[in-house]
């Protein structure tokens, strides 16, 4: 409705822009041969219809320091509410979990877990490392400071271990260690230190003191989700090779791996991992699309005229072009382990994504000649 009333021109050229649409379109049409499927149009819409929106109608909302402080702040606290919410559930304080169906077990997957509003730990822990390095961005700008500060350096390890989930533990310490090492930010280096201590103490006080979470040791040992994946894997491998080209669709994929997988029961079967599903699903065609996209992302962040960047004390400075690879690489490497049909997960990365594409439609904006010549 913004964008009607105020005519901005839709410019449809533009990175990730042609490979998402095609992907878009490509997905479309497998939905449209289940049409009374309510799940198959759900998954159309959380994995590619709504991140598609979202980043092309974030590149015209999100147009000025106004609206990014305020998309900054709605950041913070979704993930103090989702740091919190975990916490709770890890100490047995479940009095304090809101909305109450987040403690059904009927619903969703890893009842056993911290895995908040969005009934999956993995979505809770991608989302929860993903707001992190937003906040820690925050906190380099000084924005988040004091005993604010002070609190997310405590909560947000301890969120993270009560995921209970081995891909979020890796990413979010390749994350805090890859800007450790290498963030030019001084600040930033500090704290992801003062993140490494206070999750190291964080961990063995959860594993040392609290007799309900000794789990966490046996998680960590836990074989049988690596052998199911593996036999996920291989099957998935050998469908591929049957179809190279042009994938099994969503509903033949489903029902041919159904078959295929004879020494575990179960009323479905996911491939874990998107790249592998992608492949199976839409052939190497949907695949490089989706390997354009990834290749257009990383491009968006790329190095600009830094006389035109915003400044660094602003949320789309310097340093945070320097911190977007980084939030890709959490993405990227998630989807490694799990299908990433996440709806809050991919909306907010690829409404970022938008953000920079605004900027970078700014930046390359010629401007105007005052004497009209």
């Amino acid at each position: 409705l913004r964008v009607c009333a105020l005519r901005d021109p839709l410019e449809l050229r533009s990175l990730v822009t042609c490979p998402m649409l095609a992907l878009v379109l490509l997905a479309f049409y497998g939905v449209v041969s289940q049409p009374n499927d309510a799940e198959t149009w759900s998954l159309f819409a959380a994995k590619w219809l709504v991140p598609f929106a979202l980043y092309r109608l974030a590149a015209y909302i999100f147009d000025d320091e106004r609206s990014l402080l305020r998309f900054e702040t709605f950041s913070l606290i979704v993930l103090a509410y989702l740091s919190l919410t975990a916490i709770f559930f890890m100490v047995d304080a479940k009095e304090l979990i809101f909305p109450r169906y987040i403690l059904d077990e009927s619903l969703g997957y890893h009842a056993d877990r911290a895995r908040g509003p969005f009934l999956q730990a993995v979505a809770n822990g991608v989302t929860l490392n993903l707001l992190g390095l937003i906040a820690l961005n925050s906190f380099r700008r000084k924005r988040l400071r004091g005993v604010p500060g002070f609190l997310f350096l405590i909560a947000l390890p301890l969120a993270i271990v009560a995921t209970k989930t081995r891909a979020v533990w890796l990413s979010f310490a390749l994350s805090i260690l890859a800007l450790l090492f290498f963030s030019p930010s001084r600040r930033l280096r500090r704290v992801c230190l003062c993140f490494v201590i206070a999750g190291i103490l964080g961990l063995a006080s959860v594993v040392t003191f609290a007799d309900h979470n000794t789990s966490l040791g046996d998680r960590l040992e836990e074989r049988g989700p690596v052998m199911f994946r593996m036999a996920i894997y291989q099957a998935g491998w050998e469908m591929f090779l049957q179809k190279p080209f042009t994938g099994w669709g969503a509903a033949d994929m489903q029902a041919e791996l159904s078959k295929r997988i004879s020494d575990f029961h179960q009323d479905q079967f996911f491939f874990h991992n998107t790249y592998l599903e992608i492949l199976v699903q839409y052939g190497l065609v949907g695949l490089l699309l989706y390997l354009w996209v990834v290749v257009d992302l990383f491009k968006l962040g790329r190095k600009q005229n830094q006389s035109l960047l915003r400044r660094d004390s602003d949320l789309l400075g310097s340093q945070f072009r320097k911190l977007w690879p980084v939030l890709l690489g959490v993405y990227l490497l998630n989807g490694s382990f799990v299908v990433m049909n996440y709806q809050f997960v991919n909306g907010f990365m690829f409404t970022v994504a938008g953000l920079l594409l605004a900027q970078n439609r700014r930046i390359e904006a010629p401007e105007p000649n005052p004497l009209g010549s």
